[in-house]
């Protein structure tokens, strides 16, 4: 399995607008309209990627713990779905489904969101603020396929609780670590 890192946009970046298609419910979903009123969590995932699997679950999880707390949040899929079907729109709408997302699962069939992004492997996970200004880019947690460490998502949740209380978030960031984003 490779392995990739994130590219660790820089800390203070604006959130590069996007508009797409959400795979569950058809409708486009905008950067502004997904933000909450503290700021907006942006993943980029898929449904093949061993890296994904392993913490889908925890992706779920993570969106029933913050729903309505002011932290808006989006997943999108990016890969090539020709080469990769099975992160297809209509695939990635039975993952949603099976795992429970509780977040719009968005498509980028051209790839101009994620590389607006930088986003480099998935998953990675971008935090902005209120004013839509990065202040979280990195891994999910320390869990690996196979690692033998569990999926808390300690990382991820901490820079959030930070953001939603105020509290300076922590300036050491690991970066993320998956498969590769497919490009075309």
């Amino acid at each position: 399995m490779a392995r990739t890192e994130s590219a660790m946009l820089a800390l203070g970046t604006s959130a590069p607008e996007f508009s797409l298609p959400d795979v569950v419910s058809g409708k486009s979903v905008d950067s502004q309209s997904a933000a909450g009123s503290k700021g907006l969590l942006v993943m980029f995932i898929c449904r093949h990627c061993p890296f994904v699997k392993h913490l889908e679950k925890g992706l779920a999880q993570l969106g029933r713990d913050y729903d309505g707390k002011g932290i808006g949040m989006v997943a999108i899929s990016c890969n090539d779905a020709v080469n990769y079907p099975d992160d297809a729109p209509e695939s990635l709408a039975e993952q949603a489904r099976e795992v429970g997302f509780a977040f719009p699962y968005l498509y980028d069939e051209t790839q101009e969101v994620a590389r607006a992004y930088d986003a480099a492997c998935t998953p990675d996970f971008f935090l902005f603020n209120h004013d839509l200004t990065l202040v979280y880019r990195g891994q999910f947690d320390d869990s690996r396929p196979g690692g033998g460490i569990p999926v808390t998502g300690k990382d991820l949740r901490s820079a959030m609780d930070a953001l939603l209380t105020g509290a300076p978030i922590y300036p050491i960031q690991k970066p993320s670590l998956g498969c590769s984003i497919k490009w075309k």
